[in-house]
């Protein structure tokens, strides 16, 4: 008699084992998706964070008074030096009491769940975004 000696996998293990993959791979991409998505929101919200502070930085030197010359630059240039994120575009407004950074996310990927979850107050000067237009704003006041 020949003796069988069989090394190896049935098929059924093996759709077993690409069942169990296929399903952890639909739990994952969405998710890997999402995270990916909300990397565009941080880099608007990174990008206000570093024009504050180089607000701040500009107004620390006792010359520096007026906020007409930040308003009309762009970030990218003198005084504020801020390089933004991707595509992004900024705009500086206000009085040196009240100023309001406003980042555009241009690449539109920030999820409108995350933006609205996190909206904007401007009567409250709290940050936020502006999920109809993907805008991220920051505050800086002296109240």
């Amino acid at each position: 008699m020949f003796k069988r000696n069989q090394k190896g996998f049935t098929l059924i293990e093996l759709m077993i084992v690409i069942a169990i993959i296929g399903i952890l791979a639909a739990i994952a991409i969405p998710n890997f998706i999402a995270y990916r998505d909300k990397s565009f929101c941080s880099r608007a919200e990174s990008d206000a964070n570093a024009i504050a502070a180089a607000i701040a930085d500009y107004f620390s030197i006792p010359t520096n008074v007026s906020l007409t010359t930040i308003a009309a630059a762009d970030p990218d240039d003198a005084p504020l030096n801020v390089k933004l994120s991707g595509t992004n575009t900024a705009d500086v407004s206000g009085t040196t009491d009240a100023i309001t950074i406003s980042v555009t996310d241009v690449s539109g990927r920030c999820p409108t769940a995350y933006m609205t979850a996190s909206a904007f107050v401007a009567a409250d000067f709290r940050d936020g975004w502006d999920s109809a237009n993907g805008i991220y704003y920051k505050y800086m006041n002296n109240n």
